[in-house]
């Protein structure tokens, strides 16, 4: 059977951020599906909840174990969900997993400081967008810069969404879940804040921090993020060999 791939995006963006590793996987005949969360891309007029987010990525995952090994990979608010989604009781037909720029407990201060930064942000003329073409103009490679924000930014889903992660047990759901995984993060990486946290309860995954990036690590650095996704599947490659 083919591998498969489930991606799942972070807050404001959508499904379009992964295009550079859907097409690097499409090309190596692996299948690829990037899921848009509640609230984002083709999907910004519902609105965002946990239990909508679950589901999505519960129907991407099942749909692609009927075709494959599942590899989930996920960034940013989508990592921090997908890290709740892993450590369910009854494990997720997945295989491995990449959780990406969210090795962070969104609550107490600093979920309050991030959400005020964003409202903040929210309130500049045109809602802060030509700073954020600007930066990620300067920071993104353009294999990657159109993709980024082509399925629109989810300015009205933020902040319901960054309310939302306080519930997540991630202490707990770390300490169930027992697939390969992987932690990669942008050297400057504002969610780096609990890693060494992260590393401690889940001790045998692999921590991966990515020099001269910040928290865009799958858009500034995409060959490098390949990278990391070809490690994951030859892992599971590998692991299947074994126990077979």
């Amino acid at each position: 059977m083919t591998p498969q791939v489930v991606f799942v995006h972070g807050i404001r963006t959508s499904a379009t951020m992964w295009r550079a590793q859907v097409e690097h996987l499409k090309t190596a005949g692996i299948g690829a599906n990037a899921v848009d969360l509640p609230g984002h891309g083709t999907r910004m007029s519902e609105t965002f909840t946990l239990d909508g987010a679950f589901e999505t990525i519960d129907a991407a995952v099942t749909d692609a174990a009927a075709h494959g090994p599942v590899l989930l990979v996920a960034h940013s608010m989508g990592g921090l969900v997908s890290i709740e989604y892993m450590g369910r009781e009854d494990r997720p037909p997945v295989e491995a997993f990449i959780a990406a720029g969210c090795t962070s407990i969104p609550r107490g201060a600093g979920l309050r400081i991030y959400r005020t930064l964003a409202r903040g942000f929210d309130r500049l003329p045109g809602r802060g967008q030509r700073l954020t073409d600007m930066v990620l103009d300067r920071t993104l490679p353009p294999e990657t810069r159109a993709d980024f924000g082509a399925g629109g930014y989810a300015y009205d889903t933020q902040d319901i969404a960054l309310r939302s992660l306080s519930v997540l047990d991630l202490v707990a759901a770390l300490k169930r879940i027992s697939v390969p995984m992987w932690f990669v993060n942008g050297r400057w990486d504002q969610l780096r804040l609990n890693e060494r946290l992260f590393t401690a309860l889940k001790p045998e995954a692999e921590l991966i921090v990515v020099p001269r990036t910040s928290h865009l690590v799958t858009a500034m650095r995409p060959r490098v993020f390949n990278a990391v996704i070809d490690l994951a599947l030859a892992t599971m490659a590998q692991e299947r060999s074994t126990s077979g």
